[in-house]
C-alpha cells in the first residue's frame, strides 16, 4: 500500500488508577480510509479515542503525520487535523445551530473556505439548514449528532474520530449517518469509527480492528472481518 500512513499507535496503554483500559494497543490508519474499532462495552475503545485525542495520559506513542502527539494539548491537536465526535454528542445546548457550527472554525484563518464548508455541511445535513436558528438543545437526537457531525466537518479536520455515532438512533436514522459518513469519506476526510452496530460499521469501513478487554484480537477488511466466524457469533448476531 502506497498511501500515506496519517495516524499510528505503538504499545498504546492507557490506565485509569489501577485499572488498565487499553494494553500495547497498535494500528496505523492510512490516508483516505474508513477504519472501524469494534468491541463490547468495556473493550477500550472510547478511550482509544480519547488518546489520540489528547485527552487521557498514556504511555506508549500516538504520531500524525510522523509527528508525535503525545504531551501536546486538545486544542492544538485539533488545530493540527483531528476533529473527535464524543459519544453523547458534546453539543451546546443553549447556543444555535450556528453558533455550535461557528464554534469549530476558531482556529481557521481561510475565511473563503469556511463560506464553502458551511455550504458543504448543509448539503450533507439539510435539516440543519433548516435549523439554523434554532438551539441545538432542541434539536432531536438525530438532528444532534448530525449538528455533531457538522461541527467537526467544520474544524476541517484531516481525521475525523467519531464516538459511536448511532447510539440512541432510530434504524432509519442510523442508515442516513452512515451514509453520510461514507459521503464524507468519499470527499477526502479520513474515518476512525468507534461503534458498536458492527454490522454497519464494517460494511462501510475499509479495514476494522477488534478490541476485547483493552487488546487487538482481530484485524482485517471489513469485508474479511464481516466474513470471520467468531465476528459473526459475538457481534453479527450468529
Amino acid at each position: 500500500m502506497n498511501r500515506e500512513i496519517l495516524l499510528s499507535a505503538k504499545n498504546l496503554t492507557v490506565s485509569y488508577h489501577s485499572i488498565t483500559a487499553i494494553q500495547n494497543v497498535s494500528f496505523d490508519i492510512y490516508e483516505g480510509e474508513i477504519v472501524t474499532l469494534i468491541g463490547a462495552n468495556g473493550a477500550g475503545k472510547s478511550s482509544t479515542l480519547k488518546a489520540i485525542s489528547g485527552l487521557v495520559t498514556y504511555t506508549g506513542n500516538i504520531s500524525f503525520r510522523g509527528k508525535e502527539l503525545k504531551n501536546i494539548p486538545a486544542d492544538i491537536i485539533v488545530a493540527m487535523g483531528i476533529a473527535q465526535v464524543p459519544e453523547g454528542r458534546g453539543i451546546f445546548g443553549n447556543l444555535t445551530v450556528m453558533e455550535n457550527l461557528k464554534l469549530s472554525t476558531w482556529q481557521r484563518k481561510d475565511k473563503d473556505k469556511i463560506t464553502l464548508d458551511y455550504e458543504r455541511v448543509f448539503s450533507l445535513f439539510p435539516r440543519l439548514s433548516e435549523r439554523k436558528r434554532q438551539l441545538g438543545g432542541m434539536l432531536s437526537g438525530g438532528e444532534q449528532q448530525m449538528l455533531a457531525v457538522a461541527r467537526a466537518l467544520m474544524s476541517d479536520a484531516h481525521v475525523l474520530l467519531l464516538d459511536e455515532p448511532s447510539m440512541g438512533l432510530s434504524p432509519v436514522l442510523v442508515r442516513d449517518i452512515f451514509q453520510i459518513l461514507r459521503e464524507i469519506n468519499q470527499a477526502g476526510k479520513t474515518i476512525l469509527l468507534v461503534e458498536q452496530n458492527a454490522n454497519m460499521s464494517l460494511h462501510i469501513a475499509s479495514r476494522g480492528y477488534v478490541l476485547e478487554t483493552g487488546r487487538i484480537v482481530l484485524a482485517g477488511t471489513g469485508k474479511e472481518l464481516m466474513g470471520n466466524p467468531r465476528i459473526k457469533e459475538a457481534y453479527l448476531g450468529g
